[in-house]
């Protein structure tokens, strides 16, 4: 299995001293995988492996550099082939990358450097390629949001109606929602199915980014502006051009970096930080939040005109609690998905198991059903998902803590805990919730967790 960033690379060469020398020269770049080849017959009978890139001699003993090249371009039009030729005749390279070879490199003293950069070239080629087909595959597949947002309750047949409302215009979209409802999914379905599908859509997790580099982050900054801007930097809000950007947990976002948002949304044009180019918009947005704005705003923490300005059309997603008609759906679909990913048998879920299901809160909500029903999943013998093979992460009731003694510094540990579990590991949600500093819950997981608790 190779690496993602790695490139298989086929060398076609009948010298042994060149392909020697091309040998060195590919060695010196870790991310390659190289195989060697000496006729034509040779290589065309190893294409099943896939390469990205092959390097072909002109002149080889079995076979004409031209119906190699053929034999490659009608198994995959898609491999790039570089012609390396002793012969220096200006037409027979015209005719070679007439006929599809993505470069033609004479065997000169400049052939080292001409083979590297030509590589590059085609590497970039490559991942053009791939990025292309990863979009078409989510535009005609994925987000068909009726199949991939599963469920038949009520509470998600609402959703379904605003997504359609929402892909036939160019409102902003706020998508609310416990941790783990999907709001992601949500923003994914509404660009895929709307006008702007053809364009990027930008995925930025407001949270998960330091206060000190979001505004770089978002908007960009030209070389020079601050220590450490080495070059300039496009912010997300430039890549999202002319498709949609999703801004997710948009309630973290810093007081003072709201103000410039709102101004950019209002203008519909940014500045670079260090910069006084004036950059023209046209971005959808969606942004989500598993706070309640509205308390936000009226606790100072979120400006009520940016709340005005990216209300839009809300759409709320419901809790796994409120879709009880849903869970053995989405159990399902887990289940099989599961097993097709990893060459299993299809898993029937017991009645044992749907009871079990059925009883349980999900405060996790969708991610933590997924990640309970892979579990079954792993822990089943033969092709049925039983009662025991399922277990929970479940809250901690106060009965459940007495239950047992302990320290009040291990109690402590257990409440935070739990609560990490449930907010999906947002330890500045915890602080608040618990009303405690971050540095303290880092301070008791780290001394408990010492002590093996």
């Amino acid at each position: 299995m190779y690496e993602k960033d790695q490139v298989r690379i086929f060398v076609v060469e009948d010298d042994p001293a060149y392909s020697k020398f091309l040998n060195y020269v590919l060695s010196l770049n870790p991310d390659f995988e190289v195989e060697f080849f000496a006729t034509g017959k040779d290589c065309i009978a190893q294409l099943h492996k896939k390469p990205s890139i092959i390097t072909l001699d002109y002149s080889l003993p079995d076979m004409s550099g031209e119906k190699v090249l053929k034999s490659i371009r009608e198994f995959d039009p898609d491999i790039s082939v570089i012609i390396i030729s002793a012969q220096e005749k200006i037409g027979t390279a015209v005719e070679l990358l007439k006929a599809g070879a993505f470069d033609y490199i004479s065997k000169d003293e400049e052939a080292k450097d001409r083979i590297l950069n030509s590589i590059k070239n085609a590497r970039n080629k490559t991942s053009l390629i791939r990025e292309i087909d990863r979009l078409k595959h989510e535009i005609t597949v994925k987000y068909e949001f009726e199949k991939s947002i599963l469920g038949s309750s009520s509470a998600i047949k609402k959703v379904f109606d605003l997504i359609e409302k929402a892909v036939k215009t160019q409102i902003t979209v706020s998508i609310t929602g416990e941790t783990g409802t999907g709001k992601e999914l949500i923003a994914k379905a509404i660009h895929y199915n709307s006008k702007r599908k053809n364009k990027p859509l930008v995925a930025v997790n407001v949270a998960a980014i330091p206060k000190d580099l979001i505004e770089s982050e978002l908007f960009g900054h030209e070389k020079g502006a601050f220590t450490g801007a080495a070059a300039r930097r496009i912010g997300k809000f430039e890549e999202a051009e002319g498709g949609t950007i999703f801004l997710d947990e948009i309630g973290e976002m810093d007081l003072s970096l709201q103000s410039k948002l709102l101004r950019v949304l209002q203008e519909k044009e940014l500045t670079r930080i260090g910069g006084n180019q004036i950059i023209k918009l046209d971005v959808r947005v969606i942004v989500a939040t598993h706070r309640n704005l509205q308390e936000e705003v009226r606790a100072g923490r979120f400006r009520e005109d940016l709340y005005y300005r990216l209300l839009g059309l809300p759409i709320h997603l419901p809790p796994l609690r409120e879709r009880e008609k849903d869970i053995l759906i989405l159990a399902k679909h887990f289940a099989d998905h599961f097993a097709k990913e990893n060459d299993l048998k299809k898993l029937i879920i017991s009645h044992e198991a749907q009871e079990k299901l059925l009883q349980y809160s999900f405060p996790g909500n969708v991610r933590e059903l997924k990640s309970v029903i892979e579990l079954a999943a792993v822990m089943s013998s033969g092709t049925e998902i039983r009662g025991e093979d399922i277990t929970f992460n479940t809250p901690i009731r106060e009965d459940a803590i007495l239950a047992k003694e302990m320290t009040l510094e291990e109690y402590t540990y257990r409440i935070i805990r739990s609560y990490l579990i449930k907010y999906d590991d947002n330890v500045l949600e915890v602080a608040r919730k618990l009303n405690i500093g971050k540095s303290s819950i880092y301070r008791y997981l780290k001394e408990m967790e010492a002590k093996g608790i």
